[in-house]
């Protein structure tokens, strides 16, 4: 009888040791398909719905049939990936407990943020802007019929699938803009890099914010943090109207303390500019801007400056140094939805950077959805599980080390890339999402602790 009751709990205890062992395997697995979706590689509709100037020039340039064997050409180089991303995913670990938040950490200028502007409430504002972002149709008119239209409806009901600590708050109050600078600062994180249009123009669903600009340069040098451009896609953007802008922008805020320089490799201190959607304008006509021989050239002259391009396909690398581009930078926090955006890319665009005397500025993100705008796209969403995708982002970007590292974002809500403060909230219609089972800050905390491995990792680097 003893024999047989100690069988028994042997028996019992190896198939709750199997069980599991089963449902661990099964959460790696679960893991790996939110880390890397299967359907990721670029060519996806997304991209091209996404990015229309892209979608005209690639059915002009491209054979479609190409890009589809080169996407099926890649699946064995993201499959022999998904081991290296599945060991950094269980080697990511969370920060230690959260620190009060007077202790501010000190800023490192080699982390820049993507940060928006253009949130309006009618306490500030007269109304509500952004926050009540209107729901985008799919461009097969066949799909759209399938989805919700309308605008969404603040307070309760707003443009993002998190909610903000702050509320539906509006860019222009003090309070907001002292928060997010004690943010960025709580972080670690030392460049701001602002989402800019010129004088009286904005995006198609707000209004023009560059007269904000001196509010948020005096709140950031309080901080010492520093604030570079991140030029938008305006209206009639090229060769000459870049000229006027920049020069606009340097003769305006340059003198400003907190405009930020960049030290290059030959000792000069130039402003950096984020050009977003570069690749809408031809490389001829930003030759004419960016490099010295140019009819419009800005080298060689008081407002010089580093030109930093987005690269999306990997063509583009090639048309960002026939343009005179000073650097390429990824911006997507969707890894896998474009060449550039796919971390087992980076290096060998920092490869190519290297040798041919580019700057490459990887970008990572906390994870990405943007259902409450685009309800249609829930394919391209990257799972931020609890914040590993971050850390697994981060590593990937250190791996190849770079000068520099780009955030996307603080608080680009629409396409939940934020890293700012969200809380859990329920209404009626809607139930948001959190950053449970950790606090508000977590992703705060997460940007800190990776920023001091990069200032620990390049010390040995320039070993």
């Amino acid at each position: 009888i003893l024999n047989y009751d100690i069988m028994a709990r042997f028996r019992r205890r190896t198939c709750i040791i199997l069980l599991l062992f089963i449902l661990f395997i099964c959460s790696i697995m679960m893991a790996l398909k939110t880390l890397r979706p299967d359907r990721a590689g670029f060519g996806d509709p997304f991209g091209l719905g996404l990015l229309p100037e892209l979608q005209q020039r690639t059915e002009l340039l491209d054979n479609k049939q190409n890009s589809l064997n080169r996407v099926h050409g890649d699946t064995i180089t993201q499959i022999s990936n998904m081991h290296a991303l599945a060991v950094n995913t269980m080697k990511a670990s969370m920060p230690p407990v959260s620190k009060l938040e007077e202790e501010l950490s000190s800023p490192n200028y080699n982390f820049h943020v993507f940060y928006y502007s253009w949130f309006g409430n009618p306490q500030f504002d007269g109304k509500y802007i952004h926050w009540n972002h209107p729901l985008l149709p799919h461009w097969d008119p066949k799909i759209a019929n399938n989805y919700p239209k309308g605008r969404h409806n603040p307070p309760e009901d707003i443009g993002a699938n998190f909610y903000p600590e702050l509320g539906s708050y509006s860019s222009k109050d003090p309070s907001v803009i002292e928060a997010h600078m004690k943010q960025m600062l709580s972080a670690s994180i030392g460049v701001i890099a602002l989402s800019w249009y010129p004088p009286g123009m904005a995006d198609e669903n707000g209004e023009p914010t560059d007269d904000l600009v001196p509010v948020i340069l005096d709140y950031a040098h309080k901080y010492n943090l520093k604030v570079t451009f991140h030029i938008e896609p305006y209206k009639d953007r090229d060769d000459r109207s870049m000229y006027h802008n920049v020069k606009y922008i340097i003769d305006k805020y340059g003198a400003h303390p907190a405009f930020y320089r960049h030290k290059t490799s030959t000792g000069r201190f130039l402003p950096m500019f984020y050009v977003y959607d570069s690749y809408v304008t031809i490389p001829e006509i930003w030759a004419n801007l960016l490099t010295v021989s140019g009819s419009q050239t800005i080298r060689n002259t008081p407002y010089d400056a580093l030109f930093i391009a987005l690269l999306v396909e990997e063509r583009h690398k090639h048309d960002i140094q026939r343009s005179g581009f000073d650097g390429m930078y990824t911006y997507f926090a969707t890894n896998g939805f474009s060449y550039g955006s796919s971390h087992h890319n980076w290096a060998s665009l920092k490869a190519f950077c290297d040798s041919n005397n580019l700057m490459f500025i990887p970008s990572v993100g906390p994870g990405y959805i943007d259902t409450s705008i685009r309800p249609w796209n829930n394919h391209n969403t990257r799972n931020r599980v609890n914040g590993k995708y971050y850390e697994t982002a981060f590593s990937a970007a250190l791996l190849v080390r770079p000068e520099i590292i780009s955030i996307t974002s603080f608080n680009e809500w629409h396409e939940g890339t934020q890293i700012e403060k969200a809380v859990p909230k329920r209404t009626g219609q809607v139930v948001y999402l959190d950053y449970k089972p950790h606090k508000p800050n977590v992703y705060l905390e997460l940007t800190q602790k990776w920023s001091e491995k990069y200032r620990k990792e390049k010390e040995q680097w320039l070993m």
